[in-house]
């Protein structure tokens, strides 16, 4: 099965898939497609992906969009380490959680509504700024509180919450938000940065030379 991935190095939902990826040790063809210079716009990626966004995981030639729909189907190919539970209760949890991030924040701060927010209203980089910040540290708060008193998300291993959580959090400490109302989020989130597999899948670790 040949695996080739479409992605942007600082995408969250791209990172999301590389983190499944990486912690299911799965190996992947890995193709840039540059947000910045609208590549995700082009032709050749909206047949791949009809919605113009990253990332697509081709599957011997046959595309899936969307970030959590692609994770679903590694964890159903690739089903150890499990990622999204299969007990009704703990799924819809880990599920929940997922949501809050890749449904109810990450979406608000996209890169095409930052865009918007300036070309239709008027924002300027600080406004931006603010806007990103607040959507951040609103799913944060809620996902604070639903968090409990684990070592992951999906408790004494990493869950597809997890996954979101993470892109979440780069993004939060580059857009210098405050995390001490969060302790528990950075806690889980330093947790999973000392997994050495999900260290390929920074974007550190990916960005184009240059």
């Amino acid at each position: 099965m040949k695996l080739r991935l479409f992605d942007y190095w600082r995408s969250s939902a791209s990172y999301r898939v590389r983190l499944a990826l990486a912690l299911k040790g799965v190996a992947y063809e890995r193709v840039a497609v540059n947000l910045v210079a609208a590549e995700q716009l082009d032709a050749a990626n909206r047949a791949r992906n009809p919605q113009g966004q990253v990332p697509t995981l081709e599957v011997d030639g046959v595309p899936i969009i969307q970030s959590l729909a692609i994770i679903d189907w590694i964890d159903a190919t690739y089903p150890n380490p499990r990622l999204i539970p299969t007990d009704p209760f703990q799924r819809a949890r880990a599920l929940a959680q997922a949501l809050v991030i890749a449904a109810d924040t990450h979406p608000i701060d996209n890169m095409r509504v930052l865009k918007r927010l300036g070309t239709q209203f008027g924002a300027d980089q600080a406004a931006k700024d603010d806007w990103y910040r607040h959507w951040i540290a609103t799913g944060f708060a809620a996902l604070e509180a639903m968090a409990g008193d684990r070592k992951f998300l999906g408790g004494d291993a990493p869950n597809i919450a997890d996954l979101c959580l993470v892109p979440q959090m780069y993004n939060a400490r580059r857009f210098a938000l405050p995390l001490e109302p969060y302790p528990r989020l950075v806690a889980i989130d330093a947790a999973l940065a000392a997994i050495p597999a999900l260290g390929a899948a920074h974007p550190d670790a990916v960005k184009p030379a240059g």
